[in-house]
């Protein structure tokens, strides 16, 4: 059977051959070429006598075909290309509509499944395994594909990203791969629980960042053990409370899993807190420490903000706070009522750490959009914030690669897989905690 043939058209000649979804192609001057010439040329192509765009093979199907695909498409062309398995041995290559529908076939492929792009090619895929007669016949099926608000899915577009060094590497905690999601923090189980909220589709949508963050908020809400680290470190010292002296307290690693054990966590005389948890001049609503003011340290005691230590350039050096002793545990013994609990760690056993918040990659839901020509000029400056000198509780030195944790009202956090050392930890952040205060303030 006749069913390829070597045509000598130009690029431009055989597009304006090909004709157009209104009208018809017209046939190669080609395409009438004998069988044996076909071959020795074709054998030619494989021996690299000809320059590249010289001649390809077409498929002979039918130029009059309604569907564009069908009409003689291009099945090996000459390329001259370095290959990452052959080198330099073969310089003709199959076009993809060509070889996927083979290559699904060997593989044992029942179901082939593509994006809506692709629904147009299932033709010429079918035309292909039918005229080959291969054993394995994969049906091919058409879905939407998945768009994620403030990303980017195009591979095209991730292989610039890394290409030009705008993010680091494909493993980079903000890209939308596998390898980014696991060295983020990503469970297995989150991505197969997002993928089942959405489900599948026929007509394009794009599908909220949100979505896919709440998912993995309720897989680690309940797999992930409780700590408590301090990522802006403001010094409090606890006056009246004995020099030298260190206890330490009971604390849940799971509020509702028993089974996850507790902890013992350190307790001395001067502690960290977040700054964000201090306010000199608190405003309406803010329930956390400030001058005057008492608050609740969990797990530990009950302190009052006595005064404040400043530098010469009137920045906030330390906190003095005077504390409750009959207040173990965090309860007022005299049965006041304290509004505000804040995490903290002792400073004596406190272990440093990097941290990494990791944000959306870009700032606009829809990157590249009509009114957005080019991708890269919504890039989100704030999509990584690296603070060094955290203090973690000392339970955390022990973190193993990939280990996760919710850092007590900050967020969900994961060891990272690439950058953490012995002696030297970081963590990435995986998201963030609901935070009716900083929903307060936007």
């Amino acid at each position: 059977m006749e069913l390829a043939y070597v045509d000598s058209l130009s690029a431009e000649e055989m597009r304006s051959f090909r004709g157009t979804l209104m009208e018809p192609g017209k046939e190669s001057p080609y395409r009438s070429r004998p069988v044996r010439e076909n071959l020795e040329l074709f054998r030619a192509m494989r021996e690299g006598k000809f320059e590249d765009g010289a001649h390809v093979l077409r498929a002979r199907i039918d130029m009059a075909s309604p569907n564009v695909n069908m009409r003689d498409p291009v099945i090996y062309r000459i390329k001259r290309v370095e290959h990452h398995r052959t080198g330099a041995t073969w310089c003709i290559y199959p076009m993809y509509d060509y070889a996927h529908c083979i290559s699904d076939s060997i593989e044992g492929i029942t179901h082939s499944i593509c994006t809506l792009e692709f629904e147009d090619h299932r033709p010429l895929y079918d035309w292909v395994l039918d005229v080959l007669q291969l054993p394995c016949h994969p049906q091919q099926i058409e879905f939407a594909r998945l768009n994620l608000s403030y990303t980017v899915m195009s591979k095209r577009k991730l292989l610039e990203l890394v290409q030009e060094k705008l993010v680091d590497g494909w493993d980079d905690p903000r890209m939308p791969t596998l390898v980014g999601l696991r060295r983020r923090g990503f469970t297995p189980e989150s991505i197969r629980a997002f993928c089942e909220t959405i489900g599948v589709g026929k007509s394009d949508s794009f599908i909220d960042m949100s979505i896919l963050e709440e998912a993995v908020r309720e897989d680690l809400n309940v797999r992930a053990p409780r700590a408590m680290a301090v990522l802006r470190p403001l010094k409090v010292v606890i006056e009246g409370y004995p020099e030298g002296e260190t206890e330490a307290f009971d604390a849940a690693n799971h509020p509702s899993d028993p089974a996850m054990g507790t902890r013992k966590v350190p307790f001395s005389k001067t502690i960290y807190i977040e700054q964000d948890d201090f306010q000199e001049e608190p405003v309406k609503g803010f329930f956390r420490l400030a001058p005057g003011r008492e608050v609740r340290l969990r797990y530990a005691y009950i302190v009052r903000c006595d005064c404040v230590v400043k530098d010469d350039k009137g920045g906030i050096v330390e906190v003095r706070c005077s504390y409750d002793a009959g207040s173990r545990g965090g309860s007022a013994p005299d049965g006041r009522k304290i509004k505000g609990t804040i995490h903290w760690v002792s400073a004596e056993h406190a272990v440093e750490a990097e941290v990494r918040l990791y944000d959306r990659l870009f700032s606009t839901p829809n990157p590249g959009g009509k009114n957005e020509p080019d991708y890269r000029s919504s890039l989100n400056p704030k999509s990584i914030e690296t603070l060094t000198g955290c203090k973690l509780e000392p339970s955390l030195a022990a973190a193993g690669v990939e280990s996760r944790y919710q850092f007590e009202r900050l967020g969900y956090f994961c060891l990272d897989s690439k950058d953490a050392r012995q002696g030297s930890l970081v963590f990435n952040r995986t998201a963030t905690l609901r935070d009716s205060w900083s929903e307060q303030k936007r």
